[in-house]
């Protein structure tokens, strides 16, 4: 894997967990300023929130790549039977692979007679161009689920940390404007490092979190906690 693809496979996770974690725990957090007006039972409930969705987030990140690996060793396995049992059928598949990119003739011949006789060739050859799969190097899936996690816990704590040092109204207009900034800074380095225009991305990452934060405190309001004389 080249270093380009290593660098943004880690650029993946920890947008990932950041995006995640700040948008979520934002919803939580000020949903709970709304309906409670206490800054204890707000940074109580960001806490929770923070160290349960980087968990969350951990776990989700590790099943998914193990099931990817899972999968790609499954169907690795499938083609090299195949290769063993019908190799006339998987030479015709290589064939046609590369007739419909364009190759014809001696080249077409010449192209499918190196890529077969080479049997790691062959194999990667279908898994990448008929299966569309990659390896998942499994010494890595733990890093990169840890990654997730850590990124969610450092992405959580932004909004929260208002909440530490302000009263609850100046608290949620900090909490808002830090997260959609953040946001917008994730977003924008995302498109730069990836594909996408940087002002749109992050202005489109922003809306999430604005729209998110908008959600959670309606949902305060509604069940706001009556004060007590």
């Amino acid at each position: 894997m080249s270093e380009y693809h290593k660098k943004t496979f880690k650029i993946e996770d920890i947008i990932l967990g950041g995006q995640d974690g700040l948008v979520n725990v934002l919803g939580v957090i000020l949903g709970v300023a709304a309906a409670s007006g206490d800054t204890r039972l707000v940074t109580v409930a960001g806490l929770a929130a923070t160290f349960a969705e980087s968990i969350s987030m951990a776990s989700v990140a590790y099943t998914s790549k193990a099931s990817k690996a899972d999968h790609y060793e499954s169907e690795l396995h499938r083609e090299m039977m195949e290769i063993e049992e019908i190799p006339e059928a998987e030479v015709e598949e290589v064939r046609e692979i590369y007739r419909r990119r364009g190759f014809s003739g001696q080249l077409l011949d010449d192209v499918v007679k190196i890529i077969v006789s080479d049997r790691k060739v062959w194999l990667e050859t279908m898994m990448r161009e008929e299966l569309n799969l990659e390896a998942v190097d499994r010494t890595k899936i733990i890093g990169a689920s840890l990654l997730v996690g850590l990124s969610a816990i450092f992405g959580s704590l932004i909004p929260l940390l208002p909440f530490f040092f302000f009263e609850v109204g100046t608290s949620i207009f900090l909490s808002l404007v830090i997260s959609a900034l953040a946001l917008a800074v994730l977003g924008a380095y995302k498109a730069k490092e990836t594909v996408g225009k940087p002002l749109k991305s992050g202005l489109q990452m922003a809306a999430i979190g604005i729209i998110s934060a908008l959600a959670g405190y309606l949902v305060g309001l509604i069940f706001k906690v009556p004060v007590t004389p």
